[in-house]
């Protein structure tokens, strides 16, 4: 028996293909020189796990640059087309499915509007199963190379305990990522959810999707994918403490603290949106008053405007009410502005008790209003915050666009496999579920 706490020589052997492939994926192309100085490895070691990941098809050659004098060095990159991820956004108005490569190159998506159900849970898990199937049947991808399907909810996720009979590395949380940044998704098949603004009370998620997948299950808060997104490829890159904030039809936000994402005790750190900022005030979704998302949200500058074209969505509505207020109508001006304000006091509260270096601002609410309002958002942002910290912060919209969310749930099962060195995850045992080769069953009637 491994004496606790020893690390035996294949752990050795995962650590060191783990740290080659992050830095392929991350920094790639590289020589196997440069891999040595990077990563302080040995020549020996560089030599055999490079070798031992070309033979598993997980990096190619892909070149090469002249040396000082001598051969030139062959450069090598992870190869794109070894795995897939899939990537669930549970959105406001829809439910988003998308399949990617290792390149995150978008090979499929699906997107299926919420009906009339709502948020309802067996209608969200029934469209995220239907979507899982379209997208790998749409490609005739192969489940056996899809690396998990990661999943964005809006609430708190609570890590769950993995159920009997289920196997697999994607379903238990394991840390890790660029930057510092860990994947640590809650729960996998046995997550639990909490999402008061859409009615959701300790919904197991992970065991519903269960029932139709033997796919490994990652499963986060929305804003906590759309965090890692960003910090892993988008505005956050390179900072080691950040708050990434979502604004959409609420509002939240991703914490990183020197370089790890801040979870709490319950894993429900991040709530930013229910902070308040006006005792007594406004009306918030979750049935509190004075919460900043019932002041900046989507959903509540829609309806506090209240002239907006009629059925057209939260995003129409955003946009007319941008429209009004370019064309210099005062109810639209005075709206935006307070919006701005609210903003900016509310990164200022950030700013005093994290200490940021940078704080981006994403979500498609944020990246639909952030032209117009960045300049008023900075402006308050230093008016409330205490003036040394906010001048060590940087203010920027993200830059990955409204699928980020997407992109940051596919990040989860992709760091996973970057932790174990390349290790391919076992399926669950699907043998009372039917699941099949497509590795998604057919949703209906599941949770009648």
């Amino acid at each position: 028996m491994t004496a606790r706490g020893k690390k035996t020589v294949r752990d050795l052997r995962r650590g060191s293909r783990s740290t080659l492939l992050r830095r392929l994926y991350f920094d790639g192309p590289l020589s196997r020189q440069e891999l040595g100085s990077i990563t302080g490895l040995s020549a020996g070691s560089i030599s055999n796990v490079t070798g031992e990941l070309l033979a598993d098809g997980l990096i190619e050659e892909c070149g090469s640059v002249e040396s000082d004098g001598g051969r030139p060095r062959i450069l090598l990159r992870v190869a794109a087309g070894r795995a897939h991820l899939v990537g669930v956004d549970v959105g406001e108005t829809q439910v988003r499915v998308a399949l990617f490569d290792l390149a995150r190159t978008e090979l499929a998506a699906s997107d299926r509007p919420l009906d009339d159900r709502g948020h309802d849970s067996g209608h969200v898990a029934e469209l995220i199963l239907a979507g899982l199937a379209e997208v790998l049947e749409r490609t005739g991808t192969d489940p056996a190379t899809v690396l998990g399907v990661g999943v964005g909810v809006p609430g708190i996720v609570e890590q769950g305990v993995v159920e009997q009979g289920v196997v697999g590395r994607g379903l238990v949380a394991r840390g890790g990522g660029a930057s510092g940044v860990g994947s640590d998704a809650g729960g996998g098949a046995g997550a639990v959810v909490h999402g008061q603004t859409v009615g959701w009370d300790a919904v197991p998620l992970g065991r519903m999707l269960r029932a139709g997948t033997d796919l490994p299950l990652f499963v986060d808060n929305g804003a906590k994918t759309l965090g890692q997104a960003e910090m892993w490829f988008g505005a956050g890159r390179g900072a080691r403490h950040a708050v990434v904030a979502l604004f959409g039809s609420g509002v939240g936000a991703c914490v990183i603290a020197d370089g790890a994402r801040f979870r709490g005790a319950t894993s429900s750190a991040g709530e930013w949106g229910h902070t308040k900022v006006h005792v007594g005030g406004r009306r918030c979704r979750c049935g509190a008053r004075g919460c900043l998302e019932a002041y900046v949200g989507a959903e509540a500058l829609v309806a506090r405007w209240g002239a907006a074209p009629p059925g057209g969505g939260e995003k129409a509505g955003l946009a007319a009410l941008l429209a009004a207020a370019g064309a210099g109508d005062p109810a639209a001006v005075a709206l935006l502005d307070e919006a701005a304000e609210y903003l900016g006091a509310a990164i200022a509260d950030l700013v005093n008790l994290f200490n940021p270096e940078r704080i981006v601002i994403g979500g498609w609410a944020g990246l639909l209003l952030g032209p117009r309002l960045l300049p008023g958002i900075r402006a308050a942002a230093t008016e409330y915050a205490l003036r040394f910290p906010r001048e060590q912060t940087e203010i920027v919209l993200g830059t990955l666009g409204p699928a980020a969310v997407t992109v940051g749930a596919a990040t989860l099962p992709l760091s996973d496999f970057l932790d174990s060195g390349g290790e391919f995850p076992r399926r669950a045992d699907t043998a009372a579920t039917g699941a099949g080769a497509t590795g998604a069953a057919a949703p209906a009637g599941l949770w009648a």
